[in-house]
């Protein structure tokens, strides 16, 4: 798969450069049946160097320094009131994945609300609605939205010295309550999944609000519930000067699953065990440069059943919180510099062993930048810095990257 990866991308490279200059790609959406059609897309070809700390490891099991993906979306305009938008993906030419898929409602064309019911884009968040690589100034993403904790929705430790037992191993885990398969834990936000469910939004004035009623969680979007739960998420945004954006988001839904509810507490009554996210966000833009910072604290409410001696019982809820700023500078049109600052902290858990946060704990900063070939064709190249306290794997990486983005 690596070398399958790395020859796609040089061929993309080549190929892509070449054809820029001879101007043969289209450079807009594609309209048709008269503009009530229109279809777009983006190929993403990146490569770098092999993560032995499973850093950029996402929730699809690949490497976001060592990506081939290509997006085809399309927008059918129904008359002034009915859109109907979809999205396909492939990574690494795996399946074919439906990224997107809703119907968008206006009932008033006077006024800016809407209505999408379906495969949604997501409520909670700033990054989560920007996670097109164009949208990305550098190759990774922030540790919040991609960075996998050892907690799974299918399966959850007996104890808190399971727990911790487990620490920076969330690429591949495994617990002996619910789900016995070693499988990938979840983020705090998953970037790579939309939502399923309704939403609405409104614009008046400055202030944008959001809400939606969607299956899974934030870090665990389904498309069907595994637990007879729905999520509620809520975003506001307020834009009082130009250039400025300053947002925040909630969410809350229960995480574990049906099964791995009642294997740790009996199918007599199960609770629900609940993830509750909260977000705050800042964009300001102005001239040649760019700021934004955003911060995420996530909680999950996990069974904590009573346990023998030595053993401890887990102490619940489990909190972590994620803080990323970062920066673009534009040195000319065709060419800027980027950076970005990561770190993922996590609330302590005791267990015999001692006292120790339940996961460990990553920073990560990343440097890097971007020139255009021409409007929409981006080279980018990167280096990033990760560590992490704790956990069985290599507890530093330094990762340099490339990527070529392609989109219509």
């Amino acid at each position: 798969m690596i070398f399958r990866v790395a020859r796609l991308t040089c061929v993309f490279v080549i190929c892509a450069v070449h054809l820029a200059q001879a101007q043969l790609w289209p450079s807009e959406p594609i309209a048709l049946a008269d503009g009530r059609v229109t279809v777009s897309g983006d190929i993403t070809a990146g490569y770098g160097r092999e993560d032995p700390g499973f850093f950029n490891y996402t929730d699809y099991e690949h490497s976001a320094l060592r990506l081939f993906r290509v997006d085809v979306a399309a927008a059918v305009k129904a008359g002034p009131h009915f859109t109907l938008l979809g999205e396909i993906r492939t990574e690494n030419l795996g399946a074919v994945q439906p990224y997107a898929l809703f119907l968008r409602i206006r009932p008033w064309t006077t006024r800016d609300f809407d209505i999408q019911v379906g495969r949604v884009p997501p409520t909670f968040g700033a990054f989560a609605r920007r996670t097109y690589a164009n949208d990305n100034p550098l190759i990774g993403y922030p540790l919040g939205y991609q960075y996998l904790t050892t907690l799974r929705p299918d399966a959850v430790p007996a104890s808190a010295d399971e727990l911790l037992a487990k620490r920076g191993g969330g690429w591949l885990v495994h617990y002996t309550v619910g789900d016995q398969s070693f499988g990938p834990g979840v983020p705090l936000v998953s970037a790579f999944r939309w939502d399923t469910g309704v939403q609405a939004h409104a614009t008046v004035g400055i202030l944008s609000v959001a809400a939606a009623v969607t299956a899974g969680t934030v870090s665990n979007p389904l498309f069907t519930d595994d637990n007879h739960g729905r999520q509620i998420a809520t975003r506001a945004e307020l834009r009082p000067v130009v250039g400025l954006i300053v947002g925040t988001s909630f969410a809350r839904g229960p995480f574990v699953s049906q099964s791995a509810a009642e294997a740790a507490v009996g199918d007599a009554h199960v609770p629900d065990f609940t993830q509750t996210a909260w977000g705050a966000d800042t964009e300001y833009s102005r001239n040649h440069y760019l700021l934004r910072f955003e911060a995420i604290v996530s909680r999950w409410v996990l069974p904590n059943e009573p346990v023998p001696a030595p053993l401890v019982a887990l102490q619940v809820p489990l909190t972590a919180v994620s803080l990323s700023t970062e920066g673009r500078y534009k040195l000319r049109p065709d060419f800027y510099i980027a950076a970005r600052y990561d770190r993922l902290g996590f609330s302590d858990e005791t267990a015999a062993g001692g006292t120790l946060p339940w996961d460990a704990v990553v920073n990560r900063v990343e440097v890097g930048g971007g020139y255009s070939i021409q409007r929409n064709l981006l080279l980018k190249a990167s280096f990033q810095y990760d560590r992490r306290d704790g956990g069985r794997l290599q507890p530093v990486a330094h990762l340099p990257a490339v990527q070529l983005v392609f989109w219509f």
